[in-house]
């Protein structure tokens, strides 16, 4: 159960989830994870082998690389994909382009986190900047894209991804405490705030398919309305509650589309495919390494 903004749930209301190993989640008017409660006690062996996998540098060095590779890759095969047949839109890209493929040669030698977070920083800036050229010359130039900004969010297209993003965060949340796995103990990030380090790690594969491309798509068939969709302040911009159904509907329409995932080599829907890459992370240290972050977009 998912409660946006300031609805209400009874005390009963929340022992009935419980006894039904139901989570229930708090989110912001804006979307971003405020607490929620546990579906499941979790399995105390199966985190101990988590801490003891995860307190390894090399371990989570390892891990790290192959996540940031896989993240930078999707974004760029999205680029590609958007760009193709479009000498145009091709080329107003193409620096960003080749610093992306730069970043991707240079993850295999990076030897820290930091140096990760660097590369992956660079790739995010050129991407960002790019997708302003993938949206129809007929979106409105206030729905543009022009780059990333957050905490807050300084303009409609970033209200936008940002929600979506906070959705992102409450699935995977809830997958990994599905399969009993620790979201306060990641990898790559750093514990920060309400967010969860292991959350972040892994919705760092899904921010492109799950949430990016179906926004540029809904911009592209003028989905949005921007006077109606978004409520406007002096330095900020949130969605309004229209705003917020239109993006509710095209987060649950995407979870249930389907895409062939390379482990199973069977297609499965998006809300199955966090789960799935969650179990896939905890075998690298259950003795089957080699499988998660496999996922990329074609």
């Amino acid at each position: 159960m998912v409660i946006h903004g300031y609805g209400q749930v009874t005390t009963q209301a929340i022992h009935l989830c419980a006894s039904h190993g139901v989570a229930i989640e708090w989110l912001t008017t804006g979307g971003r994870f405020a607490a929620g409660t546990t579906a499941t006690h979790g399995r105390v062996h199966q985190r101990i082998r988590q801490y003891e996998a995860l307190t390894q540098p090399d371990q989570c060095l390892r891990l790290a690389r192959r996540l940031v590779h896989a993240k930078i890759e999707s974004q760029l095969r999205y680029l590609l994909r958007c760009t193709r047949g479009e000498p145009v839109r091709r080329q107003q890209c193409q620096t960003a382009l080749e610093t992306m493929r730069q970043a991707l040669r240079q993850i295999d030698t990076a030897g820290s986190a930091d140096s990760l977070r660097g590369l992956e920083g660079i790739a995010a800036k050129n991407y960002f900047q790019s997708l302003q050229f993938v949206v129809n010359p007929t979106v409105a130039g206030e729905l543009r894209p022009t780059g990333r900004s957050k905490h807050p969010p300084a303009d409609r297209f970033n209200a936008i991804l940002s929600f979506g993003y906070a959705l992102l965060h409450g699935l995977v949340h809830r997958s990994l405490q599905s399969i009993g796995l620790e979201p306060a103990f990641g990898f790559y990030h750093r514990p920060r705030s309400a967010a969860h380090p292991l959350v972040l790690d892994v919705m760092e594969l899904f921010r492109t398919p799950i949430w990016d491309i179906p926004v540029i798509g809904s911009l592209n068939r003028g989905q949005w309305d921007s006077r109606l969709d978004f409520s406007i302040s002096p330095g900020r911009v949130w969605l309004s509650d229209a705003g917020r159904r239109k993006a509710l509907e095209l987060f649950e329409s995407r979870l249930i589309e389907s895409y062939r995932h390379p482990y199973t080599g069977q297609s499965l829907v998006y809300a199955r495919m966090v789960e799935l890459e969650g179990r896939l992370l905890e075998k690298e240290w259950s003795g089957c390494p080699g499988l998660f972050a496999q996922l990329r977009m074609r």
